[in-house]
Parts: C-alpha cells; structure tokens; sequence
C-alpha cells in the first residue's frame, strides 16, 4: 500500500524508516511490503536454489540474489525496489549496496496486496529500465506470466504444471510446482 503523505520520496526515506520495515520506493512513491507468507518463500528458495545451479552447472557470469537485495533501478534517488528474485549479468552493476541499474531478470511473486504493483507499475518500470526478462509467478492462480522485454515479445502465460522456458537462457525451463508440493 502506498504511502499518501507526501509524493516525493527518495532513498534517503527508504533508509530512515524503522528497523525491520521494509519497503520499496517507485518515482518518489513508497510501497508499503508485508512480511512473506511460508507458500511465498518455498517458491522463493526453489526458484533460487533451481536458477542458481544451473548458472553454476554452465560456470555462467550471472549471478542470483534473492529479497531483500537492494535495487537501484533507474540510478536516481527516487527508485529503489527489492524483486523477490533478481539475476544480474553484468557484475559492474554491483556494489556493496545491491544492484545499480537494471537487472537482467526479475522474479516477483505476487500477493494480494502487491497485484496491482507487481503487474502494472513494476511491469512498466522494469521495461523501461532495461531489465530483460520479467518473471510475475501467482500462487492464488497457479499462473505464471514470463515477459521477454529484450526481445518486447508479448507476455506468455504457463500454469504451474508447464514447463516455463527461460528467455535468457535458451536450454533452462523451470516447471514451478516442483517447488509447491
């Protein structure tokens, strides 16, 4: 839920608020974050530990970090996300802090309260930003929607069931219900 008392936040907001809150700001406005349910964190590790073997198994440059990991997303004071899931290539981009700049695949899984967020404002901020590939994986629908940016290719949708190819990487599909049972 965004906050209403003022339009123009910045990171400096972000890092000011109470310990253990969590939050994400887009263009000034801050996005409140609830903590992660257990269904949300079991898709969160299998996905994790999944795409991390495979960048390993491949000796692959890229590497995964899983939230909170700091997103510098457009190199500016006015936007800062945590992506439930974030792969970045270009190791460049990162720094002590996080990433700085666009990731080069971001994972998020949606909750009631981020729906909104995760398949509007983030889906048109992490397009315009750069970001590769754009993963909104659903646990209420059991819908995954993979969005091939790089290539503006239109949103596939696959069930849990389907085996989800990965844009990035032409020979990684991953069938996210091996990580719900």
């Amino acid at each position: 839920m965004a906050l209403t008392q003022k339009n123009d936040y910045t990171i400096d907001d972000i890092y000011a608020l109470p310990e253990g809150q969590r939050a994400e700001l887009i263009d000034g406005q801050i996005y409140n974050m609830a903590p992660p349910n257990t269904r949300h964190q079991m898709l969160v590790s299998g996905l994790t530990i999944t795409i991390g073997n495979y960048i390993r198994s491949k000796a692959g440059n890229c590497k995964i970090f899983p939230a909170p990991f700091a997103v510098f997303l457009n190199k500016d004071d006015r936007n800062y996300v945590e992506p439930d899931i974030s792969v970045i290539c270009d190791r460049d981009k990162l720094n002590d802090k996080g990433c700085n700049g666009a990731p080069d695949w971001i994972i998020e899984i949606v909750s009631p309260s981020t729906e909104r967020v995760d398949y509007g404002i983030k889906l048109f901020k992490y397009r315009s930003a750069g970001v590769r590939e754009y993963w909104i994986v659903n646990p209420r629908t059991s819908i995954v929607n993979v969005f091939d940016l790089e290539n503006e290719k239109e949103s596939c949708q696959y069930s849990f069931d389907d085996a989800a190819p990965v844009c990035i990487y032409d020979d990684l599909s991953i069938r996210i219900s091996d990580f719900t049972e």
